[in-house]
C-alpha cells in the first residue's frame, strides 16, 4: 500500500543517481580509447612528478655559457649536477664543480626582461629541469685544492704544485700553461680553490684574491659537481675528476 502523497510507481532511491554515474564511468573507462587517453595521463603526471622531485633533491640540469672549461666543456653544453654534493658526498680535488657567485665574481647579471606567459611557462620548464635559465648565475670550474692545501703556481717546470707535490694536468687545452699568474695559497677550512681547464680564459680564484672571499668558495656556495655532458649528444661524455692527477698528493 502507497502511503499518503507517493504514487505507486514513485521508487527511485536517493542512491539511484550515483549508481548511474558510477555506471556511465565504468563503461567510459571500458573505451579502449578513453582508458589510453586516461593512462597516458597517469603516466606523464607520474614521470612529471618524479621529475620534479629528482630535480629538487638529487640532481639539476644546467648549461656552460662561458668557454673557461674548454676544451672538456663547449659553450652551450648541458650538464648534469649531483646534488648530493658536498653534503652528503665530499668534494675531491678534480672534480667540476657548480656554484653560486661567492660574492662579485660575476658582476652584475642581468636578466632579460619577461612577460607573464614567458615567465610562467620558463619557471613550468625549470622546475622540471627541461631548461636552466638561471645558469649564467652560477659558474663551473675545477676543484684544485680543498680545506688545508697549498697550492703554488708555478714550479721550475712550469707546473702547479699542491701541498709541494707538482702535479701533470692532462684536461689544459694544447699549449695551455697551467697558469701565468703566480700565486701561493693555503685554503681555508670548508672551501676551494678552484680554476677553469681553459687558464688563459677563465677569471677564476686567481683572479678574485682582491675580493672578500679572496679567491675561495665555501662549501655553502657549492651546488654540486658535474658528472656528465647530456647535450648535445656529439658531446656525451662522463665528466672525469682525474684521481691519478692528484694520487701522490699528501694530505695537508
Amino acid at each position: 500500500m502507497a502511503h499518503l502523497g507517493q504514487s505507486p510507481q514513485d521508487t527511485t532511491s536517493p542512491t539511484m543517481p550515483k549508481r548511474t554515474a558510477r555506471e556511465k564511468w565504468r563503461r567510459l573507462k571500458k573505451n579502449v580509447f578513453v582508458s589510453f587517453f586516461i593512462d597516458l595521463l597517469v603516466i606523464v603526471a607520474t614521470a612529471l612528478v618524479l621529475s620534479l622531485l629528482v630535480k629538487t633533491f638529487l640532481i639539476r640540469s644546467f648549461f656552460i655559457p662561458s668557454g673557461s672549461m674548454l676544451e672538456t666543456l663547449q659553450i652551450q653544453d648541458r650538464i648534469i649536477v649531483n646534488e648530493l654534493v658536498p653534503e652528503v658526498v665530499s668534494v675531491e680535488r678534480g672534480d667540476v664543480i657548480v656554484f653560486r657567485d661567492p660574492g662579485n665574481w660575476l658582476g652584475t647579471v642581468i636578466k632579460p626582461e619577461q612577460n607573464f606567459f614567458e615567465a610562467s611557462g620558463e619557471w613550468f620548464l625549470s622546475a622540471f629541469g627541461f631548461v636552466a635559465p638561471d645558469s649564467t648565475q652560477h659558474l663551473v670550474k675545477r676543484v684544485i685544492g680543498v680545506g688545508g692545501d697549498r697550492v703554488i703556481c708555478c714550479d721550475a717546470d712550469k707546473k702547479l704544485t699542491i701541498n709541494g707535490v707538482p702535479i701533470t694536468e692532462p684536461y689544459l687545452p694544447e699549449g695551455v700553461e697551467p697558469s701565468v699568474l703566480d700565486f701561493d695559497v693555503v685554503v681555508p677550512k670548508d672551501a676551494f680553490w678552484v680554476m677553469g681547464d681553459n687558464r688563459s680564459g677563465s677569471e677564476d680564484s686567481r683572479y678574485h684574491q682582491d675580493l672578500p672571499s679572496k679567491g675561495f668558495v665555501e662549501k655553502k656556495h657549492v651546488v654540486g659537481r658535474a658528472f656528465v655532458v647530456s647535450w648535445p649528444f656529439a658531446n656525451w661524455q662522463w665528466l672525469d675528476n682525474y684521481p691519478n692527477v692528484f694520487k701522490d698528493v699528501p694530505k695537508p
